[in-house]
């Protein structure tokens, strides 16, 4: 269990479980073993080099979220506002909600929830919009020193100003000097690492953010401005880092769960998946076997952003049988069934699979829970209480 026994889930050795051989399917299911393997990895790595603040989109659950609390992180990263309640109302003490923000609606929702507990919330802007609708929320409520990131757009090209742009520079000397504002920093996502096609592009990439980042840093520097926080975030580039010299928090998501782009990508190994869908094989044909789960269970993504490099919408593997055995691609999904391809390895109706899917994040959101399992045995339940929050 690598030292990490959640006071959130309990004991994980009560007698009269569920198996994997028994549990009704289509069922998500996380490895215990491999999710304390990787919140400890992450942990670990990013060590006392920076603050860790996971990012909470990729499982959406309270308890997996003090769990990497229990473990060094300093609090969680969010998207939406509604998402950013249920980690509040949760008791996490600290979050950045990581989503450009224009409605002051929501803004005002979740600096309410954070004020009603004494609890730490921080905000991004990247635009004069953005900066405005903060300002405007907190001088509507008498609140001042709103921890304020500005976003960086590090090639992406989603979100996020131009480090080189005069623009860029003028929103920070705005945020600095705002009445209602506190510039706590710099903050960006390079999403664009899951289009390498290699783990040395996804290292070049990584060197290339902390670079623009310590960058525009200096640049805000000579500008007469103090920037006590640059903060990154995607798993794959702080998995293959170019160390922390100069950032001050990482901000991963997928790694709690990882899956298989992420595996593509070469920044791990299928054994170090802990998210799958149990299914089970309910037809055949002279082609395909038919699992019982399809896009409303595993997603129709092909990877994070986009990316191409995984072949099919996942990958399974016969119940019991090892990870580096020979397994089956998922070659095509209709809502409620997956085609598989089987090349004459034909199974027989009934059995069970594993299929770890390209994109474990949006399977989470997917599913109102997530069973945990050791040693093939089901010992316990994940609520994912932020499922569906997308306002």
């Amino acid at each position: 269990m690598n030292g990490i026994v959640s006071t959130a889930l309990g004991d994980p050795s009560p007698a009269n479980r569920e198996t994997l051989e028994t549990i009704e399917t289509p069922c998500v299911v996380v490895d215990y073993r491999r999710l304390c393997a990787n919140i400890a990895c992450m942990a670990d790595m990013v060590g006392n080099a920076a603050a860790l603040r996971p990012h909470g989109k990729t499982h959406k659950s309270v308890q997996i979220a003090r769990m990497q609390v229990e473990r060094g992180a300093v609090g969680l990263t969010t998207s939406k506002s509604e998402e950013t309640k249920v980690f509040l109302r949760g008791g996490i003490g600290s979050v950045t909600g990581a989503y450009p923000l224009v409605d002051e609606r929501k803004v005002a929702r979740i600096m309410e929830a954070s004020r009603s507990n004494g609890q730490d919330m921080r905000f991004i802007v990247d635009s004069p919009e953005t900066v405005d609708v903060l300002e405007k929320v907190g001088s509507d409520r008498g609140i001042s020193d709103i921890p304020t990131f500005i976003k960086v757009d590090v090639g992406l090209g989603r979100c996020g100003v131009d480090p080189d742009s005069e623009a860029a520079l003028d929103i920070a000397v705005r945020v600095s000097r705002s009445p209602r504002l506190h510039f706590q920093g710099l903050l960006s996502h390079a999403g664009h690492a899951y289009g390498a096609s290699s783990l040395k592009q996804v290292h070049e990439i990584a060197v290339h953010e902390r670079r623009l980042l310590t960058g525009f840093k200096t640049k805000c520097a000579g500008a007469g401005l103090d920037v006590p926080e640059v903060s990154v975030g995607a798993t794959p580039t702080v998995l293959a880092n170019d160390g922390f010299e100069g950032i001050t928090e990482a901000r991963p998501g997928n790694y709690v769960f990882l899956d298989r782009t992420q595996v593509a990508l070469g920044v791990a190994r299928l054994s170090d998946v802990a998210l799958s869908v149990l299914a089970t094989i309910v037809s055949l044909n002279d082609r395909h076997l038919i699992a019982d789960a399809g896009s409303k269970t595993l997603s129709s993504d092909l990877g994070a952003h986009g990316k191409t490099a995984v072949e099919g919408y996942g990958w399974a593997i016969p119940l019991g049988d090892d990870d580096d055995n020979p397994g089956y691609v998922v070659s095509r999904l209709s809502e409620e069934h997956a085609f598989i391809e089987h090349s004459g390895r034909r199974l027989p109706i009934g059995s069970r699979i594993r299929i770890y899917p390209n994109h474990a994040c949006v399977v989470a959101n997917l599913t109102g829970r997530i069973a945990l399992s050791s040693n093939d045995e089901v010992f316990d339940w994940i609520d994912i209480e932020a499922q569906g929050q997308v306002r």
